[in-house]
């Protein structure tokens, strides 16, 4: 191809400019309609085919298939061929999602992470962020090999494989160099499962046991089941992996191999190791180093004093909850909350004996508040409340909500208990702008925030955002 070929109705030339939240270059068509484009960089000049790009759209998006004029920062070769949008286009069909930045170079996707962050901060919180994305410890010189989860579609057939961005169309894989080596070790990337609907394979960054858990299709035919059930039973006993499986709609976990859950575990200086049980369906942090950076990040920006009160909120299976309770010492207190009922009996099984600690189970926004944000939002009388949990008064608060970010309940209900330092933890950046803004407006002072590359390949980032009183030093 060359710069001067014809546009059609599904292909561009574009120059890309500046990169855009959720992991897209921006640029413009020939009548000046915004388009998002996916496996880019700013300066290039490239051939894209339009992947959503109705006349009545306020914007576009595509994929790109060649590139005309590369940027320095492009890499040779893309860590996953799987993922790499120019030799998909080559074959004919869209490159899997999970490596959108692979293209680029560590340091240019960390730049470009970098500008997003800070884009973000000072459009929706006022606040003028001059912060790098600093890369785990040892991180590879590719960024492959940090994924402990994997999530794999299963098609009618069975067989394992990706989708592509905003695609129906799953495609087979047969690796993933982006997980560890236990992963790949592990996964049954060419066992055929008819009757899954979905594989997630769990292996711990301390070497434990690794876990495959199935998720079935509704109404199963018994005798494929079986089949189901037997052939992976042998295979989970022939290759050391726990293999569990569940039905939609179904509360209990079926156990075909090994035990229920996987371990892992957290090594702190002068203290006996810091463990936790996660359940086939529990949350878990997905990079090998991820524990360590945040809990360090975490309790350096905390500077929680034996003694004090911590509430830990959005809490998981109590990653934050165990270091805290360690900070706080026997005076002192955790108050964890989580939503999941899965992820919080975790949480109560990994601070179990501990009577400093108490977990809550139920919407954070509730627990604290007493009113139920879904029943607001479904037109429930404004005077309806449940009683609400008591609270300690926290000094500290942690908090660790998921991609978008907290209830504005949740942050009315921080600012009125008046901790001194409040830790926000998050993996979205529009959604921590929006809700340092939020505190900003209620007399909070952001302090400081990191940010940390735990996914490497991707746009995604993870940041660590401290906020304390206006007048506190």
């Amino acid at each position: 191809m060359t710069e001067d070929q014809p546009d059609t109705p599904d292909q561009l030339t574009l120059r890309l400019t500046a990169v855009a939240h959720g992991g897209h270059m921006v640029s413009r068509s020939p009548d000046g309609r915004v388009v998002f484009v996916r496996h880019g960089a700013p300066g290039e000049l490239v051939r894209v085919r339009l992947t959503d790009h109705g006349e009545d759209a306020t914007f576009w998006r595509a994929d790109v298939v060649e590139v005309l004029e590369s940027s320095a920062d492009r890499r040779s070769q893309h860590p996953w061929a799987a993922a790499d949008a120019l030799r998909a286009a080559r074959e004919g069909h869209a490159p899997v999602g999970g490596a959108e930045f692979g293209h680029l170079t560590l340091d240019a996707q960390r730049e470009l992470k970098r500008a997003v962050v800070a884009e973000q901060l000072a459009h929706l919180a006022g606040i003028v962020w001059h912060g790098q994305v600093a890369a785990v410890a040892d991180e590879s010189p590719d960024g492959t090999g940090w994924r402990t989860r994997l999530h794999l579609d299963v098609t009618a057939d069975g067989t394992a494989g990706m989708y592509p961005h905003r695609s129906n169309d799953l495609v087979p894989i047969t690796d993933m160099p982006l997980a560890t080596d236990a992963i790949s070790a592990c996964a049954p990337w060419e066992l055929s499962v008819p009757g899954a609907a979905r594989l997630d394979i769990a292996a711990p960054a301390n070497g434990g046991r690794p876990l495959l858990h199935v998720g079935l299709l509704p109404r199963q035919d018994p005798e494929t089941l079986c089949a189901l059930r037997a052939r992976l039973a042998t295979w989970g006993s022939e290759h050391g992996v726990s293999v569990t499986a569940q039905s939609p709609g179904d509360r209990e976990i079926q156990t075909w191999s090994g035990e229920a859950l996987v371990r892992e575990s957290l090594e702190v200086p002068g203290d006996d190791a810091l463990t936790w049980r996660v359940s086939p369906t529990g949350f878990w942090q997905i990079h090998r180093a991820a524990p360590r950076t945040l809990v360090d990040a975490v309790l350096a920006a905390a500077r929680i004093e034996p003694g004090e009160t911590v509430w830990d909120l959005y809490s998981g299976a109590g990653l934050f909850t165990a270091a805290a309770a360690r900070a706080v010492g026997p005076g002192g207190r955790v108050f964890a909350v989580e939503g999941s009922p899965v992820t919080s009996a975790d949480a109560r099984e990994n601070v179990a004996g501990r009577e400093n600690v108490r977990v809550t189970r139920g919407d954070v926004a509730r627990v604290l508040t007493g009113r139920d944000p879904a029943r607001r939002r479904r037109g429930a009388p404004r005077g309806q409340r449940r009683p609400a949990v008591r609270a300690p008064r926290p000094d500290v608060v942690i908090l660790d909500p998921p991609r978008s970010g907290a209830a504005k309940e949740v942050l009315s209900a921080i600012d009125g208990a008046d901790p001194h330092t409040v830790v926000y933890v998050a993996c979205d950046p529009a959604a921590l702008g929006r809700d340092l803004g939020r505190l900003s407006r209620r007399g909070w002072k952001v302090a400081t925030v990191k940010a940390f590359d735990l996914y490497p390949n991707t746009h995604h980032v993870e940041a660590v955002a401290v906020l304390r009183r206006n007048d506190a030093t």
